[in-house]
């Protein structure tokens, strides 16, 4: 313990006393209410504000590391950073983390990985004691990690141990494990992710390309039946049709015809004189083509035409009778 205050002597028996006005630990007690100063300090000058927070690239390409070349933590980094992408490329910056070197050291580090243009930094090391991290508590690193220009994650110690370049760099990570997950995307992951988004635009493609297709198609066809050509070829089914209709009917129509014509044909000829004359009948007209129908107005002398079956003759009334048997009709 570090005790400090004043020493008064009580005069009447000549002892000493000791007036202690404060109290701390030594060693850690001392890191400790430097650790909390310098906090206190950096935070009023905002160096730990959201604002000046980077983002972190999603796809790093380069990445550059700041620690010790030896030990576990760097091990972790590498091994974790190449197995999430192989093809990442990483810097690594051998710092010194430990000691009175260290904070100078990691400070030419990041100054020298920020003009190496990588895309992301860590800085860190393995766990330890306060006294071990404390490099990370400097004012001159805190300094540097807050006016570098390409993006920090501060991966110092175990997850529970914090460092003054926790709050002001622009990601902190609980382990340098961690760190490197943070920092390097997932490349398989990566690839999984785009086979699924290839295959959800294809089949999304490929329904678009279905849809579009049917669509097409019911144009195409839509087309096809509104066409002149397809109208005048309609029209001319449709006037075929009528003709054959048309054709049916009037055979039908000529069919029904013939059949009364050879009715009436029948009829007429079994009541025509000339079928009469087959049987030894004659008709008779006078010479002006006119039928005699009897012996009325009939006058003897006069010429009369008898039409026979095969042909024609013409003879002189001699003597008119009537009907009545016996009767014979006088003459001059």
């Amino acid at each position: 313990m570090v005790c400090s205050g004043n020493v008064d002597v009580y005069a009447r028996t000549g002892s000493y006393q000791l007036y202690v006005d404060r109290i701390i630990q030594d060693g850690v007690g001392l890191l400790n209410e430097k650790y909390e100063l310098l906090k206190k300090k950096l935070e009023e000058e905002g160096m730990f504000d959201e604002i000046y927070k980077q983002p972190i690239p999603r796809y790093a390409r380069t990445l550059g590391v700041v620690t010790a070349p030896t030990g576990a933590a760097v091990r972790d980094i590498i091994t974790i950073a190449l197995r999430r992408n192989p093809y990442l490329k990483i810097i690594l910056y051998p710092a010194i983390v430990q000691g009175d070197q260290a904070p100078e050291s990691i400070v030419k580090g990041i100054q020298a990985l920020d003009r190496a243009g990588v895309d992301t930094i860590i800085i860190g090391r393995g766990g330890g004691s306060l006294e071990d991290l404390w490099a990370f508590n400097e004012e001159i690193v805190a300094q540097a990690v807050f006016e570098c220009t390409t993006p920090i994650i501060s991966a110092v110690g175990h997850e529970t141990d914090t460092v003054i370049t926790d709050y002001v760099a622009d990601l902190r990570a609980p382990t340098p494990s961690a760190g490197a997950e943070l920092a390097v995307f997932d490349y398989g992951q990566f690839r999984a992710d785009l086979n699924t988004y290839y295959n959800a635009f294809n089949q999304t493609m490929q329904r678009r390309l279905d849809i579009c297709r049917e669509r097409t198609e019911s144009c195409r066809r839509q087309l096809i039946y509104l066409s002149p050509a397809s109208r005048i070829r309609q029209q001319r089914l449709s006037l075929q049709g009528m003709s054959e209709r048309l054709r049916s009917l009037m055979d039908r129509r000529m069919a029904e015809s013939r059949h009364k014509l050879e009715l009436s044909a029948a009829r007429l000829e079994s009541l025509s004189p000339l079928k009469r004359l087959t049987g030894g009948y004659g008709y008779v007209t006078d010479m002006e083509g006119k039928p005699v129908t009897g012996v009325s107005g009939r006058q003897e002398n006069e010429l009369l035409r008898i039409r026979l079956r095969d042909g024609a003759l013409e003879t002189r009334i001699t003597q008119v009778f009537t009907d009545q048997p016996g009767e014979e009709k006088e003459t001059d």
